[in-house]
């Protein structure tokens, strides 16, 4: 498992209707779900940290949840740097 600059492609939410990500309420736990278990769920993550995303659910967090992570940790300038790094740390460990 390593980082997919190329993520889009290999999202798990490919196929289905862009809607279904962007979502109010308690259907927001429904669209989460197609998040858990993707192959590129931290590279999905990154580009909504990174860019800011205001909308929908990214990586599996909800916009909610994202601007909670935005101001607990204002000092990350790349999200893909420290989820690329937390990648690379988990395969050396579980090797």
């Amino acid at each position: 498992m390593s980082w997919n600059d190329d993520w889009a492609g290999a999202a798990s939410c490919r196929g289905g209707a862009p809607d279904q990500l962007f979502v109010k309420g308690a259907e927001q736990n429904r669209a989460k779900s197609l998040c858990f278990g993707c192959p590129v769920r931290a590279e999905c993550l990154a580009e909504a940290l990174d860019n800011e995303i205001e909308w929908g659910v990214w990586g599996g967090l909800t916009e909610r949840e994202r601007r909670a992570v935005l101001k607990h940790k204002p000092e990350v300038g790349s999200w893909a740097n420290v989820l690329r790094s937390a990648m690379a740390q988990h395969e050396r460990i579980s090797a």
